[in-house]
């Protein structure tokens, strides 16, 4: 079997996952465990999206909403068919990982869907954990 030679020139207009998280970044803001602690008892809405492995292994914050990043735009976009009951735009909504990568990408998408107060736990459930909040 030949294998095509690897393509090492990034085509026009492709961005690195740094510069993606940048820009996704620069569009939030993010809030420390303490803060995200205190948004969540006002009311705010904290989403793990870590797999369920992940969970298994570190832990949980207790009251957090478990929607897996592969299905959480069509869960918490207002227009879809698949949308949990108490989705709506101006849903105060705080995402969560690990450690704070994934759910800023994950925070700037529910955005682009007009989720416009959607932020992270900046530095995840780790940083959440360290903090010497409750978990599970």
């Amino acid at each position: 079997m030949v294998s095509a030679p690897a393509v090492t020139t990034p085509p026009r207009g492709a961005r690195s996952i740094n510069e993606l998280l940048a820009g996704a970044r620069a569009r939030l803001h993010r809030l420390d465990p303490h803060e995200t602690h205190r948004r969540v008892a006002g009311g705010a809405v904290l989403v793990d999206i870590r797999p369920a492995a992940q969970r298994a292994e570190h832990g949980e914050i207790p009251g957090a909403l478990i929607i897996e990043r592969n299905v959480l735009e069509w869960r918490l976009d207002p227009r879809s068919d698949a949308r949990l009951a108490f989705t709506r735009y101006d849903l105060d909504v705080i995402v969560t990982c690990q450690e704070g990568y994934t759910s800023s990408l994950a925070a700037a998408a529910l955005q682009d869907l007009g989720l416009l107060r959607a932020t992270d736990l900046d530095g995840g459930f780790k940083a959440w954990q360290a903090a010497g909040l409750p978990t599970i």
